[in-house]
């Protein structure tokens, strides 16, 4: 999650907790954004967030870790887990793996980032509020040339 726009930047749904799964999350969001600035990558402290793999994968990002019983560290994607639940998974009986996986692909991709609004995107979802930033920064920097 883009901590600035609520975007959820990448994801993956997995049947087991390996680290690999963190990794290939890592590598979608590199993919998917920009890393021209310092970027502050954050989790809990799960065994996956502290292995080899996990510190090669996030070199030249800065790590920060949920200190322990501190559950609002990582708030606001908790919120995010418990509103994909609350507003979408719990209304539906989970078949299997491929099931929830596109139950979590249509609500995150085809609704959450694309017209959910947010209170802290100034009641725009994630995409606008990106379309909305992307504009006001071209147009700031057009004027100071």
């Amino acid at each position: 999650m883009d901590l600035y726009s609520r975007r959820i930047i990448a994801w993956t749904l997995t049947e087991t907790l390996q680290v690999s799964c963190v990794i290939d999350t890592i590598n979608k969001a590199k993919n998917n954004r920009e890393m021209v600035s310092q970027v502050i990558i954050h989790g809990d402290r799960g065994s996956q967030y502290v292995s080899k793999e996990y510190k090669k994968a996030t070199t030249n990002m800065t790590t920060s870790y949920s200190k322990k019983a501190f559950l609002w560290d990582n708030a606001c994607i908790e919120s995010f887990h418990a509103i994909i639940k609350r507003e979408w998974i719990n209304r539906f009986k989970i078949k299997n793996y491929h099931h929830a996986y596109a139950l979590v692909f249509e609500y995150i991709e085809a609704f959450y980032n694309t017209v959910r609004i947010h209170s802290h995107c100034n009641y725009m979802s994630p995409d606008e509020f990106e379309i909305v930033y992307e504009k006001a920064n071209k147009l700031s920097i057009s004027i100071a040339i």
